[in-house]
């Protein structure tokens, strides 16, 4: 699917996942981001039974298994991530609740926020913890 300049891959029809390339979700996950409309409405097979405890194979690299973790601190949703290419998975329905739970972090006016993203803050955070163990 073509949305804006990014191409994502869905399971239009499917399963209605998503899969994000490393630094894809960032361009979608706002409210405000008026491109990432289009990935709300995706079409779904009601028949179709996802196995959410079963552990899925990155559809980029060959032999990695993408990790569960929550996306942000408020732990509403989680989402499938791989640890080597960084790119993500979305069941249906998830894109929504992290624009919504993004929605609902917006800092009122006067308020400062951190003005990064939750991707870039755990990236921050990852190239830090890598440090660490360099030296």
């Amino acid at each position: 699917m073509q949305v804006g300049t990014l191409t994502v891959d869905v399971c239009e029809g499917g399963c209605g996942g998503i899969w994000f390339d490393a630094f894809e979700l960032q361009h979608v996950d706002d409210p405000e981001e008026y491109v990432g409309e289009t990935m709300l409405h995706i079409s779904k097979d009601p028949k179709i039974q996802v196995d959410f405890t079963r552990k899925r194979a990155c559809p980029r690299c060959e032999g990695v298994k993408l990790m569960k973790h929550f996306f942000s601190a408020k732990r509403r949703v989680e989402v499938d991530e791989c640890p080597n290419c960084g790119g993500y998975w979305l069941d249906a329905g998830e894109l929504a609740q992290i624009r919504q739970e993004k929605a609902e972090g917006v800092p009122k006016q006067g308020q400062l926020g951190s003005g990064l993203s939750s991707a870039e803050i755990r990236h921050l955070y990852r190239m830090k913890a890598a440090s660490r163990t360099d030296v």
